[in-house]
């Protein structure tokens, strides 16, 4: 299946470039200096060029903090900017793939969100990315994939900075426990995108790893591999505010994907082990 990855050298869209070229399936990943979602004129170039029968949109500003002072950049290519991959496959009869987020919800529910759960974003990020969801499922042929908490090689995120503090704490290390979600690797995930694609899924399907914990347990779980000795302290998310309040609770409910591919979703355990050996 010939794919176009947009944001194909961030830490998702590296991973999908891999699995399709382990697959021996064409793959053209761009990155945001060759093809910046924004600009539907470069965009619409390479796609007739490339001609694509799939394009994976993995291309996003994914700062949370900084979008709430960015708003109008935000808006612009979270959401704006997806109705330009819109055209794009359009132009030459590819289906999508927008990949999405657990931020599109409100954080405050006590049970797995479901595809059709009530979406309330309560950030600039969460209201951007439910406008690119927006702009996708215009398309008959978009499928929105929601995911939570990547992390993987070739990028910013949480277990590498874990990874890194543990490597030079003093210090015990205090990591917030009151908040709730599903960590999500990005090999596991490009797989499930594959998957997707071959199903030819449409809609919305929500993708996370396997059990769901806190920021506390995911750190505890880095620590025993990288510095069993060490000291991880809970604390609540008020000794950390930030400019996006975090949600309390982010777990996708993943059935749905489940029931269509015909297995259960990877254990995120199993996804770190791949991730911390690849970095020990």
């Amino acid at each position: 299946m010939r794919a176009l990855v947009l944001g194909g050298t961030g830490m998702l869209g590296r991973a999908v470039t891999r699995y399709w070229r382990r697959r021996q399936q064409a793959v053209l990943a761009l990155s945001h200096g060759q093809a910046d979602i924004t600009d539907r004129h470069r965009l619409d170039e390479c796609v007739h060029q490339f001609r694509p029968e799939l394009i994976v949109n993995c291309a996003a500003f994914t700062q949370v903090d900084r979008c709430e002072t960015e708003r109008e950049t935000a808006l612009a290519v979270n959401g704006a900017a997806v109705a330009n991959a819109v055209a794009a496959c359009e132009s030459v009869g590819a289906r999508l793939i927008h990949v999405s987020t657990d931020y599109v919800f409100d954080g405050e529910a006590e049970s797995p969100y479901a595809e059709d759960t009530a979406t309330g974003p309560r950030t600039v990020y969460g209201e951007s990315k439910l406008e690119g969801e927006r702009q996708a499922l215009r398309y008959p042929a978009a499928l929105v994939l929601r995911a939570s908490w990547l992390f993987g090689p070739g990028g910013p995120n949480f277990a590498a900075t874990i990874r890194r503090l543990l490597t030079r704490a003093t210090e015990p290390l205090r990591v917030v426990d009151d908040q709730v979600g599903c960590p999500t690797y990005t090999p596991f995930l490009a797989r499930a995108i594959w998957d997707l694609s071959v199903l030819g899924m449409r809609g919305v399907v929500h993708y996370c790893n396997r059990e769901a914990v806190s920021w506390h347990g995911f750190a505890t779980e880095i620590a025993r591999t990288v510095a069993p000795l060490a000291r991880i302290v809970p604390v609540p998310t008020s000794e950390f505010p930030r400019p996006a309040p975090r949600p309390a609770y982010s777990v996708l409910e993943t059935t749905r994907f489940e029931t269509a591919v015909g297995r259960r979703v990877e254990p995120w355990v199993s996804g770190l082990a791949a991730y911390l050996g690849e970095h020990s």
